[in-house]
């Protein structure tokens, strides 16, 4: 099955992502890569893929810090993505795709359900299942990484959280949840900063369930 990643951007480079999915490709899922959405993608080809995985902030790539999203200009702009979750899509939302500010990514921000408040300079972070009767917890236990802890705030009133994340710096934190849209689905997580963090064995099965439930019926 092809998923679509969409990755790269001026804080978080492609590699981190490529790599820590790496060890995901296999005869379940492949991947196909997008680093330059703003001039790749369109409605008809995310409706090709039964999951996008969004892994960027608001940036073209790595080397321009320019929006993607732009009036106009951008073929898929956030409400392309919320329709093609009311239609039946999945959108996984992971650490990055979880840095737009309120005020400026609004559109977004209803979509993923939260907008990002600041995180402290990178730290031992604890993650910590909080539903164990949550699909995408089973067999997830407690991990610490060194990470970017992201503090997110206005989340969704309909967010089942099951995930949280602990930090001296940080305190506690909203680290994973879902929701759905019309006949479509959400997730978010937050975690994920460094290639260390995605070659954790936890953090992998997170990843793993994430991808099963947004394409589970």
């Amino acid at each position: 099955m092809k998923l679509l990643v969409l990755c790269d951007d001026v804080w978080h480079p492609a590699e981190v992502i490529q790599k820590g999915m790496a060890y995901l490709e296999d005869d379940t899922y492949q991947f196909n890569f997008v680093c330059d959405a703003k001039d790749i993608l369109t409605p008809e080809m995310i409706r090709e893929y039964p999951v996008v995985i969004n892994c960027k902030s608001n940036n073209i790539n790595g080397a321009n810090t320019e929006p993607w999203f732009e009036e106009g200009v951008t073929e898929v702009m956030p409400r392309d993505f919320e329709t093609y979750v009311r239609e039946g899509g999945s959108f996984l939302a992971i650490h990055a795709a979880n840095a737009y500010f309120e005020g400026h990514d609004d559109e977004y921000i209803a979509l993923v359900g939260n907008h990002f408040v600041s995180h402290p300079p990178r730290c031992e972070v604890t993650v910590k299942v909080s539903d164990t009767n949550h699909p995408i917890a089973d067999g997830v236990g407690e991990f610490t990484v060194r990470d970017e802890h992201y503090e997110i705030g206005g989340i969704a009133k309909d967010a089942k959280v099951f995930l949280h994340s602990v930090s001296d710096k940080g305190g506690t934190q909203v680290a994973g949840y879902t929701r759905t849209i019309g006949k479509g689905k959400v997730c978010v997580l937050t975690p994920g900063h460094i290639l260390a963090v995605w070659q954790n064995p936890e953090f992998q099965k997170l990843v793993r369930n994430s991808i099963d439930w947004c394409i589970s019926k």
